[in-house]
């Protein structure tokens, strides 16, 4: 058996079970009620949390402060 060979079944057998473990999880509510919690919570915490650091660090990149200073012009 050649590594290329090895690798094509090796993908194909993840992919079975990880279809088979995504039926079982749709077939049973209380699993299908956990998935579901768990993806809001990665929508409503996680998303947000990413794209703020994203926003974030290209400010800083950009040569900007990050803090509130910035935006006060003293007179």
């Amino acid at each position: 058996m050649t590594q290329s060979s090895a690798d094509k079944i090796a993908t194909v057998v993840v992919g079975v079970v990880a279809a088979g473990a995504a039926y079982y999880v749709l077939r049973t509510p209380q699993l299908r009620r956990a998935a579901w919690r768990l993806g809001v919570a990665a929508l409503t915490g996680t998303i947000p949390a990413w794209v703020s650091q994203e926003i974030k660090a290209s400010w800083e990149a950009s040569g900007q402060r990050s803090d509130a200073t910035t935006l006060i012009t003293p007179r």
